[in-house]
């Protein structure tokens, strides 16, 4: 239960992190909290899945960061067409 508790919120912190790094193409602050959320979770498999990082929770908040501001500017672009 704290494992998943951590994750959401790392996911949230990496959300927002997100939305400041984006700089005014995000969604609004709680889509940007849902798709870093999301972005976070999918940053985190793909770094796994690739065998790249390290443990702890500074690697863990930055492949989340990573994985939000992807997902955040992938879902900018779509919003534009």
């Amino acid at each position: 239960m704290e494992s998943i508790l951590l994750t959401l919120a790392i996911g949230l912190l990496a959300g927002y992190l997100g939305s400041l790094i984006m700089k005014g193409k995000g969604l609004g602050l709680i889509l940007n909290l849902v798709v870093g959320l999301v972005g976070a979770l999918l940053g985190g498999w793909v770094f796994g899945l690739l065998g790249v990082g390290g443990g702890g929770l500074l690697w863990q908040i930055i492949s989340a960061t990573i994985g939000a501001v992807i997902l955040l500017w992938i879902v900018s672009l779509v919003r534009k067409k």
